[in-house]
């Protein structure tokens, strides 16, 4: 008999947590930091109407690091 490729397909019951708990994968993509991106089209008959698009970074806020920014920030 040979092994499941991944552990759900085992018909034994799982013996304990899979992968990396949320907080851990959160706190490791936030100290490193992370980009996302996107496109969203919204089209009729093939005709594009709506494009959105999203570009964000996000990553933690660290006091060692200075601000880009010589005033303090855009607020």
């Amino acid at each position: 008999m040979t092994q499941p490729l991944v552990p759900w397909d085992s018909p034994e019951p799982l013996q304990g947590p899979i992968g990396v708990p949320l907080v851990d994968l959160l706190d490791r993509l936030l100290a490193t930091g992370v980009v996302v991106s996107g496109d969203l089209v919204i089209a009729i008959a093939d005709v594009p109407l709506v494009r959105l698009s999203l570009h964000a970074l996000l990553s933690s806020v660290n006091e060692r690091v200075p601000a880009p920014w010589a005033d303090g920030g855009p607020l």
